[in-house]
């Protein structure tokens, strides 16, 4: 049979010119066809058990259409089943047979699905599997009907051609809606959702499954299949993540995109920006922009922890000592530290605050009361760690410590942007902004998921006393139900450091985008990469990244966003500038 398409459905492309209809080929066009229906189904399926047929490189059209089953037709189906499959036992018995373990297999199935449909847990669908091949003459169309059904064949369905119905098989896969084979059997919720590539096969549920109470988020679209990739960092041992890509490689193009997609999972967000990247997302979010060296903008690193922390005099005192070593950027010997506690104690005691939590309430003292309570000591050592500290107290550097906090990282999104505070006061200003980070994550009045991003991490890492105050927040962060996100460009520079590394370590979630080649090295060793792994970050594509999960899985995937969201974090001058026009 030969069907030729009226003129007007040629000029507008809206089928081939001519369909040629055989018993087990159909001739569309310059193309062969040939359908297979999918008879047989496997006993158990799990997560994306679709993804080898939707990856076949080959040219091949998969078409599965699904019907629901009212639940009242169903709960009679199941009980007309089960009937049928008792019967069949007792028949068995009744000869002296011995038990047929499909038989049995398929009598505590049904009654299962029996019990999961009464309760309204799952329902019943009709659905037909259906694959078309195509190629350019039949000795190709042969051979790829060979590999196709060998391929099912591994995934235990089983396969038949459509004989004598090759047009309605071809038609069936067409982007109809309309199944004229009618091939169907009955799949339950479960089963027919795992049939859907919303998971990267190279990710198993186990690890990227649910139960966090935030759930999964889509990082991107499978580099080497159709499938998508899908992580939920809450649901791994620890909830941290590290970003490690060379400058313009997407790096915090992909966090931003995480982020604001996490935030529609109701996580708080809580990000340390050196270069204002991320407030046109906070503005478009509601979110709070905070911006320490801007004028009228001041933290205060004398704040205590809130209400319900254990110890928070001495707690505060502790992280002064680290503060001001990154600060003033010298380690102090032992006689020095004797005195700088002596003069942060009588500092909070100049205003009222001592050991008892009665009061702590007050107003906390300023680093200007430090420096007035070293220069009242008699030690000379004392006049000389006031003179170091002038500069952030009545010099040039005051302007982010004369005064109390102004501002309060509250809501759902609040974003530190360091693009005002000078290069000589980052690394100090980084940590303090880390530090009002951590007491909202550690106030125990208020537990919710949360995550907190520090973008250009190497920052921080220049400094030992920085440095350990990260590894700390690493370490502790999953007993709050928080997660930490560093990103950097420092590849080298991170993983040179035993505290670099033991960053690293403490990531469950680790995402390598295109590396520099000098830094390929130390990257391959730190995460185990293999020959091909290196070879594709020393040429991915921006956008692409490695997720490395632990031995086995791994997925390579393209961030994929939007075209709003895209507009909320893309930082391409060119775009940026058109948006502007």
């Amino acid at each position: 049979m030969k069907h030729t398409a009226p003129p007007q459905e040629q000029d507008a492309g809206l089928g081939p010119d001519s369909v040629q209809v055989e018993p087990r080929v159909i001739a569309v066009g310059d193309l062969l066809a040939a359908t297979l229906i999918v008879t047989g189904y496997p006993a158990e399926v799990g997560p994306g058990w679709l993804e080898p047929l939707l990856t076949y490189p080959g040219r091949l059209d998969v078409s599965l259409h699904v019907e629901p089953v009212p639940a009242a037709t169903a709960s009679a189906r199941l009980r007309r089943q089960r009937a049928r499959l008792e019967a069949s036992r007792r028949i068995g018995h009744r000869r002296g047979g011995l038990d047929d373990p499909e038989t049995e297999a398929a009598a505590a199935d049904a009654a299962e699905l029996a019990w999961r449909v009464a309760r309204g847990e799952g329902k019943l669908f009709r659905a037909g599997l259906y694959l078309t091949v195509y190629a350019p003459d039949r000795e190709q169309l042969a051979g790829e009907l060979s590999a196709v059904r060998a391929l099912a064949e591994s995934m235990l369905l089983r396969c038949q051609p459509a004989t004598w119905r090759m047009l309605q098989g071809w038609t069936t896969c067409l982007p109809l809606g309309t199944d004229r084979l009618q091939a169907v059997r009955t799949f339950d919720t479960e089963a027919l959702a795992a049939c859907f590539p919303f998971a990267s096969p190279d990710l198993p549920r186990s690890a990227a499954g649910s139960g966090s109470g935030v759930g999964e988020v889509l990082y991107g679209l499978n580099a080497a299949a159709s499938g998508m990739v899908l992580w939920d960092r809450f649901a791994q041992d620890n909830h941290n993540s590290v970003t490690l890509a060379r400058s313009g490689a997407g790096k915090s193009y992909l966090t931003k995109l995480e982020v604001l997609r996490l935030l529609y999972q109701g996580v708080q967000v809580r990000v340390v920006d050196p270069e204002d990247e991320y407030a046109r997302l906070a503005d478009a979010a509601g979110g709070t922009v905070i911006r320490p060296g801007a004028p009228g903008v001041r933290i205060n690193p004398f704040d205590l922890p809130p209400d319900g922390t254990p110890d928070p005099l001495t707690r505060r005192v502790l992280f002064l000592h680290s503060f001001l070593a990154v600060l003033l950027g010298q380690a102090f010997p032992p006689s020095e530290k004797a005195l700088l506690d002596a003069a942060v104690l009588s500092a909070y005691r100049a205003v009222g605050i001592t050991g008892d939590p009665a009061t702590h309430h007050l107003p906390a003292p300023l680093l200007s009361g430090l420096a007035a309570a070293l220069a009242g000591m008699e030690d000379p050592a004392a006049g000389r760690l006031a003179a170091q500290l002038a500069p952030y107290t009545t010099g040039s550097h005051r302007q982010l410590f004369d005064g109390p906090t102004t501002h309060r990282a509250d809501g759902h999104l609040a974003v530190y942007s360091l693009r005002e505070v000078p290069d000589e006061l980052k690394p100090a200003a980084t940590m303090l902004c880390l530090d009002a980070v951590w007491r909202t994550v550690t106030d125990p009045a208020d537990r919710r998921p949360r995550l907190v991003v520090i973008d250009e991490a190497w920052l921080l890492m220049r400094d030992e006393h920085s440095a350990r105050f990260l590894h700390r927040m690493a370490k502790s962060s999953r007993k709050h139900w928080a997660g930490l996100a560093v990103v950097t460009q420092d590849t080298a520079d991170l993983l040179a450091t035993d505290l670099g590394r033991a960053v690293v370590a403490n990531a469950a979630t680790q995402i390598l985008l295109r590396q520099a080649p000098q830094a390929i090295d130390a990257v391959t060793e730190a995460f185990r990469l293999s020959a091909g792994e290196a070879a594709y970050l020393l040429t991915a594509p921006r956008g692409e990244a490695l997720l490395c999960a632990g031995p086995g899985q791994r997925a390579a995937f393209t961030a994929a966003a939007s075209p709003a969201e895209h507009r909320l974090i893309t930082t391409d001058p060119g775009e940026l500038a058109d948006g502007e026009r």
